[in-house]
């Protein structure tokens, strides 16, 4: 936890690096750049579409919604379900949410509250705004974790955000630190658990966009148990590192399932395009051949002289020298 219940002091979020943690970042690490490599996640729309429904789904399912994939997909597209509607209106706030997601800043607290207000928006009588009174998770008639008082809220999600532009800890692990603290500050009367999936998404998707349509929900509804344990775990030790273990853990089997699915392999012009979606600025055909180890010099060599003949990327100088950038950047 950031902060005791009797301090405001400001403190770098407790946590110890683990062999399994060194084990789980180089795991995924390594399987981030083979998919980064072998597939086009984000140009293959069905796909896009499919992992947002099992994202949602599981998120939802762990705090108790009924609807099935296939009822969240025809919400989706705009058919009639009979459901509680409660449960209708929690999807439509969530496929609400995720749709603008690349538009929020995961370390604006507005944003954070902001997206609150969206996902519970006319289920709970304050979205968006933090509780005013005290709380505690009960488990039959044990109390599982008692929540900090509502006046330390402030200056604890205060600290948080702080601690969320420290650009020296890495954003796998930061992801799951505000995933746990959010989870034990318990900010929200409601919506907590939805709230710290999805800002953890947020966070690993400012580094790794494939995240952004990676649905490690579905793994974390299958392994509830195990999730809840990891949270208790941390508490009772009174830092984050079995709950990191664990999510890591989720991460790495996350990117087993989707390097398991056989997805074609990009064209010429596919491959370009995503490399477009993360360049501003002129680059060689050298740095494009670093993004694609697997292409040789001649594929490369393709792939750029077709993105300039479909007016892609423009070209600048010859052999050696020649440069590369999008087409409709403006020199500054």
């Amino acid at each position: 936890m950031i902060l005791s219940n009797d301090t405001i002091k400001m403190s770098k979020p407790p946590y110890e690096i683990t062999p399994e943690i060194l084990k789980s970042i180089v795991s995924i690490s390594e399987k981030m750049g083979e998919v980064n490599t072998r597939y086009l996640i984000r140009q293959d729309p069905t796909l896009r579409k499919q992992n947002q429904i099992k994202t949602i789904h599981a998120s939802l399912q762990i705090e108790g919604n009924t609807l099935s994939e296939a009822q969240i997909t025809a919400i989706l597209e705009n058919k009639r379900v009979i459901e509680k509607e409660k449960d209708i209106r929690e999807v439509l706030n969530a496929l609400e949410v995720y749709k603008n997601l690349k538009y929020y800043n995961y370390q604006s607290e507005k944003h954070f509250l902001n997206a609150h207000r969206q996902l519970m928006l006319d289920l709970i009588p304050s979205p968006g705004k933090y509780r005013t009174k005290g709380v505690g998770i009960v488990e039959g008639s044990k109390v599982k974790h008692l929540a900090p008082p509502s006046e330390l809220i402030k200056p604890q999600m205060a600290d948080l955000f702080r601690y969320m532009k420290d650009k020296t800890e890495l954003t796998l692990i930061r992801s799951c630190v505000f995933h746990y603290e959010l989870e034990f500050i318990h900010p929200f009367m409601d919506g907590n658990g939805r709230m710290g999936r999805l800002w953890q998404t947020l966070i690993l998707m400012s580094e790794y966009p494939l995240f952004e349509f990676l649905p490690f929900e579905t793994l974390i509804a299958k392994n509830q148990r195990d999730y809840y344990h990891a949270l208790s775990l941390s508490d009772k030790e009174g830092k984050s590192t079995r709950f990191i273990e664990f999510m890591l853990g989720i991460l790495n089997q996350s990117l087993d399932g989707l390097l398991e699915k056989r997805i074609p392999k990009p064209n010429e012009t596919q491959r370009l395009q995503l490399f477009l979606e993360d360049c501003d600025q002129t680059f060689t055909r050298k740095e494009y051949m670093k993004r694609y180890s697997e292409i040789s010099t001649a594929t490369a060599s393709r792939d750029l002289k077709n993105g300039v003949e479909k007016g892609l990327i423009e070209k600048y100088g010859e052999k050696n020298l020649t440069l590369y950038r999008r087409r409709g950047i403006i020199d500054t």
